[in-house]
């Protein structure tokens, strides 16, 4: 008889290695917290006792704001009566340049959320399946099987994916602290570099995130300005992935690489490139729409062709030129998006630290940065998986492992805060608070685990500062450890 395993062998051998990989990235425990979230999702009524989803950095906080400007606007669409006018100009074929009212809009929306300081060429957009088909391009433009980017940790789990997966590029971390607040520094950089070289690991470029993800965080004009002089000294690229850039909601000012490329007359443009996505500011992450913008007319040449693998519907592109096109409407979007983030934001961390929970200071995106590590029982990355287990399947809250953000320290996790109403959001929030009051006075994950096992405990707070968060309409798990 033939065993399974030897049957799947077989089946895999008919296939391609890169099909048949791990080069996707699934097995990490950020991609097991979206599959528990998957088998038992939470809803209010339905399933009021499932996992929440707090690892998916989604802006669901003004979706009233856009489908009052789609009822308002209908000729936007063209499948809507008003709108089949257009219809036959738009279904038909188009090359991968794009709409140029699209990428007209989608410079002048760059620009808007840059605070009108930089101006965008619309001839230098080149689309692309979403962020993640943007760094994909790129890395197939910039760099060969083989060679590495430099990336500072911590840096979003789907960069492995996306860069690396197809292209046989390789991601090098450079090793940031919390001592500094996770501060991208010249130290860091240089010594990251030096250890690839030493390794005879040729660097290609740096890739930088900013906004953060995960952290939440920007990158201020002396540490751009440093970036882009390392990256000159060292002729190498540098990508940066700006797309959480209207996402600010509190001060310091978002400042983007173009405005510093615009200042240093020293600086090389053939190596500043930037990516770019309507999937966080606006939160349409469905559509798709990925961009690339680089100073570099080679790059542009070749990913414009490279675009034809995955570009934007020209449906899509015929409505968002309409919406970005209306200025009025996107000042109003900017900044009440930004308003609502920093409220919901606000309203997470301080009831957090209420109970004794700090996070990282930060002032932008969809999630903060959440230290745990005084509830590790070892301060050791098994240690904060074996934590992450038990938000996950005790509390039943999905937030996402440091580890999986490649963090050079255990026991921080990203929580995401905007892809939720506000009843699940305190319902989240509640069970948090629950999970912590109760494991106060405990020594470690290990008594935690064996107060789990007693079915009958019960939790009984001394205080409830927070009233608005702790309705007593839904119980916030089936776990003994947090039943209220």
């Amino acid at each position: 008889m033939v065993s399974i395993s030897n049957n799947n062998n077989q089946k895999q051998q008919l296939l391609s290695k890169i099909a048949t990989n791990d080069g996707h990235g699934e097995n990490s425990p950020y991609f097991d917290g979206w599959k528990a979230y998957a088998n038992d999702p939470f809803h209010l009524t339905d399933n009021p006792n499932g996992v929440i989803q707090m690892g998916l950095a989604e802006n669901q906080l003004c979706f009233d704001l856009i489908q009052e400007w789609v009822v308002n606007n209908p000729k936007a669409s063209i499948c809507t009566a008003e709108g089949t006018e257009n219809f036959q100009d738009i279904a038909i074929f188009q090359d991968y340049h794009g709409l140029p009212e699209f990428r007209q809009a989608v410079a002048r929306f760059m620009e808007k959320v840059r605070g009108d300081r930089v101006t965008f060429d619309p001839d230098r957009i080149v689309m692309s399946g979403g962020a993640t088909g943007a760094h994909e391009m790129l890395a197939f433009c910039l760099a060969d099987p083989g060679d590495a980017f430099l990336v500072p940790t911590p840096y979003y789990p789907g960069f492995d994916r996306d860069l690396r997966w197809r292209t046989g590029v390789q991601l090098f971390p450079v090793v940031c602290e919390s001592c500094n607040d996770f501060k991208v520094t010249k130290k860091a950089l240089e010594e990251a570099y030096e250890k690839a070289q030493q390794s005879n690991i040729k660097i290609k470029g740096l890739l930088i995130n900013n906004p953060s993800n995960p952290l939440g965080t920007l990158l201020d004009k002396d540490t751009l300005r440093d970036i882009v002089t390392f990256i000159n000294s060292k002729n190498i690229h540098l990508v940066c992935d700006e797309i959480y850039a209207a996402t600010v909601f509190d001060q310091p000012r978002f400042i983007s690489v173009s405005e510093i490329v615009e200042e240093m007359i020293e600086c090389n443009k053939d190596l500043i490139h930037i990516v770019y996505s309507l999937s966080k500011d606006l939160g349409f992450p469905g559509f798709r729409v990925g961009i690339v913008y680089s100073y570099n007319d080679t790059v542009v040449n070749i990913a414009r062709k490279m675009s034809s693998f995955g570009l934007v519907s020209t449906q899509t592109q015929h409505l968002l030129a309409s919406m970005l096109s209306d200025e009025i409407f996107i000042e109003k979007f900017i900044a009440e998006s930004s308003e609502r983030l920093g409220k919901r934001q606000g309203m997470f961390t301080k009831g957090l630290a209420q109970v004794g929970i700090s996070t990282l200071k930060s002032n932008a995106g969809l999630f903060f940065w959440m230290d745990l590590r005084r509830l590790l029982k070892e301060a050791t990355f098994d240690g904060e998986l074996e934590l992450w287990r038990i938000i996950i399947n005790e509390v039943k809250l999905n937030v996402s492992p440091g580890c999986s953000f490649h963090c050079s320290e255990p026991g921080w996790f990203r929580v995401c805060f905007a892809n939720m109403d506000d009843e699940t959001m305190k319902t989240a929030l509640r069970r948090i608070r629950n999970f912590v009051l109760q494991t106060k006075g405990l020594n470690n994950i290990a008594a935690i685990k064996k107060q789990c096992s007693r079915s009958k405990l019960q939790i009984s707070l001394s205080f409830r500062r927070l009233d608005d968060f702790n309705s007593p309409a839904h119980s916030p798990m089936n776990s003994p450890l947090v039943r209220t």
